[in-house]
């Protein structure tokens, strides 16, 4: 029964995923900042083993292709993303 759930929830989420970037698609700079977001957290997480980590919305970035990702209970990692959203540098902030 536990798989069954699993799987279901599973594919509920590429779903998600899914209308997430078909929402964005004909917009190319949009689909690079979405897969980035998506990719930077996927980095981060698995860099660092922790859940729950998300993209900062609150502190100003003015490059691009550059996202600030939020651990809890842990500092804070820049990331850096390709021009088609793939993260290709993290670095954990030593000012918080």
């Amino acid at each position: 029964m536990h798989i069954l759930t699993r799987s279901i929830l599973g594919f509920s989420l590429v779903g998600l995923v899914a209308c997430d970037e078909l929402a964005v698609a004909n917009d190319p700079v949009a689909l690079a900042d979405l897969r980035g977001q998506k990719s930077c957290v996927a980095a981060v997480a698995a860099e660092t083993g922790a859940a729950n980590v998300a993209i900062n919305t609150t502190l100003p970035v003015i490059e691009t292709h550059r996202f600030i990702v939020d651990v809890p209970g842990a500092k804070r990692w820049t990331c850096v993303t390709d021009a088609n959203g793939q993260a290709t540098q993290i670095v954990e902030r030593q000012n918080g």
